[in-house]
């Protein structure tokens, strides 16, 4: 079956979109996870947590993921910090 969107692997880093996680006071010495970065492709990518196995079974209703997907949390300042850099649709 095709999906309607795919991940393309080839994709390269942009730019980041809001701060890092040292900047917001997530990370200790060096930058570490979470973060949030635009593709050369325009798809973004969003890395955090994966707590795909805690929230499975408490999807709410119409929520799916495939068997290739996770679900990542990240601190819900990360993304407001991001406000700034994302495009309205």
């Amino acid at each position: 079956m095709t999906r309607a969107w795919e991940a393309d692997p080839s994709a390269l880093f942009e730019r980041r979109l809001g701060k890092s996680a040292k900047e917001l006071g997530n990370s200790e010495d060096h930058d570490e996870c979470p973060d949030i970065w635009r593709l050369d492709n325009g798809d973004i990518a969003v890395i955090g947590r994966d707590l795909t196995a805690a929230y499975r079974s408490r999807l709410p209703e119409g929520v799916t993921l495939a068997p290739d997907e996770r679900l990542v949390v990240i601190p819900g300042i990360m993304l407001s910090s991001a406000k700034a850099d994302i495009p309205d649709a």
